[in-house]
């Protein structure tokens, strides 16, 4: 009887553990901050948060930039490199990445064409385990605030 209640201890404990680190894993995936609208600049940024790979220290973040002008795109801005490097549809729901030699600091200097035609998200950058970029959260509707 004591054997059996051992096991039946020593399973919900091993049970436990499973669902801890399987959830931690889960936990440490990438997140996007709210909007928050820059009237100086006429555009709202999301941070995205995440981790190159699990047991990476802290998060690193790049910008996701929403342009009403542009109501059909969220552009991904990269804060350590200073350009520019791929864009979400939101009709298509897909992601185009920019080759390295068309990333830029300005979105008037990349082409069109430099787009390639969306597809799924990329990995989240500096990635060693191949985690992905979730889709963006839904940009802010309507009028920007008054300034």
């Amino acid at each position: 009887m004591k054997a059996l209640k051992y096991s039946t201890f020593a399973g919900l404990l091993v049970a436990v553990v499973v669902a801890c680190s399987s959830s931690s894993v889960q936990a440490y995936g990438g997140y996007y901050s709210g909007y928050t609208y820059y009237p100086s600049r006429s555009y709202y940024a999301s941070y995205y948060y995440y981790k190159p790979y699990y047991s990476y220290p802290t998060y690193n973040y790049h910008y996701c930039v929403y342009y009403p002008s542009t109501p059909n795109y969220v552009y991904y801005y990269n804060p350590y490199s200073g350009n520019y490097w791929g864009r979400y549809d939101l009709q298509a729901k897909g992601y185009s990445l920019l080759e390295e030699k068309d990333r830029k600091a300005k979105l008037a200097d990349i082409p069109e064409s430099a787009f390639p035609k969306p597809g799924n998200m990329p990995a989240d950058p500096e990635s060693t385990d191949g985690s992905k970029i979730p889709a963006p959260p839904a940009p802010p509707t309507g009028a920007p605030p008054a300034k």
